[in-house]
């Protein structure tokens, strides 16, 4: 067999290798959503692909039907799973400018309302909505604001209610505060050991943390913010229009809904009727 053939040979097997992975990906997540109603099918396919892959190495399997036997058979390998699958990228004040803009351009319009209700969807493990709660009440609006913090993965959620994180990450998250409009020494928010930042209890008297899942689940009230970032983009085209539609009917008029600095509301359905509020920002009014 000369190299030419034995490339071609390689390159047929690779190809039909990857077909295979492919299909075994499908049966993993319809296997996820018709045993536990997890869907991840809408998923942009090579983060998710990606994240699965590196999960069948880290356990030493040889398939990722193996994968699926163990999802489906194993007790407590689920989560192990969806700590893999779900999104849990996220800071304090994460890209200050957004903040210092919500800050100085739409708590303004906030101060009128006589209730504030802001959604924090897909918070992970809630870096975002400790940084919200302080805003709200350094611009004196605590007392009338509830905050709603959800996620799909029980584990994260946890994490965010004991509202404790690395104490290594405090210095960072120092000067995001600061460059997001901080008016305090941010050390006056939190307490520490030699490990982690526990943040006042008094910020989490109006937050509410439930599982929420973006993808199978419907709009649970009506909000004047609601802020989504750095979700969709690990969404398909389709999925993304889906979540879209959730926001929108969840908003009130003249509500205002904030999305991550890579996302663009450019797959919103034309039915959806936005205005940019601050396009930089990605912060949008519902009309």
């Amino acid at each position: 067999m000369n190299n030419d053939t034995t490339m071609e040979f390689l390159t047929e097997k690779e190809e039909l290798a990857n077909e295979l992975q492919e299909v075994e990906i499908n049966v993993l997540l319809e296997g996820l959503y018709q045993m536990y109603g997890y869907d991840f099918r809408g998923y942009v396919r090579a983060s998710l692909r990606r994240r699965i892959l590196n999960r069948m190495k880290a356990e030493r399997l040889p398939t990722i039907t193996a994968l699926l036997e163990k999802v489906l058979h194993e007790k407590g390998y689920l989560e192990r799973l969806l700590n893999d699958l779900s999104i849990r990228m996220t800071e304090m004040y994460r890209d200050p400018s957004f903040f210092a803009a919500f800050r100085s351009q739409v708590v303004p319009i906030l101060k009128d309302l006589p209730e504030i209700r802001i959604w924090h969807a897909g918070c992970a493990t809630g870096e975002e909505v400790y940084s919200m709660a302080i805003l709200m009440m350094e611009e004196g609006l605590a007392k009338k604001t509830k905050i709603y913090a959800t996620d799909m993965n029980e584990k994260a959620l946890y994490a965010a209610k004991e509202g404790a994180f690395p104490l290594k990450k405090m210095q960072q998250y120092t000067k995001n505060y600061l460059k997001a409009g901080g008016k305090k020494a941010f050390s006056e928010y939190y307490t520490t050991d030699h490990q982690y930042a526990y943040f006042n209890p008094s910020l989490e008297e109006n937050l509410f943390f439930a599982q929420h899942n973006l993808v199978t689940d419907g709009s649970f009230n009506e909000f004047h913010v609601i802020l989504c970032r750095n979700v969709m983009i690990y969404f398909d085209n389709e999925l993304q229009q889906q979540v879209h539609h959730l926001i929108h009917s969840s908003l009130a008029e003249g509500g205002f809904v904030g999305f991550g600095s890579k996302e663009s509301i450019l797959f919103v359905p034309k039915s959806l009727k936005y205005e940019e509020f601050n396009s930089q920002e990605k912060i949008y009014r519902k009309l």
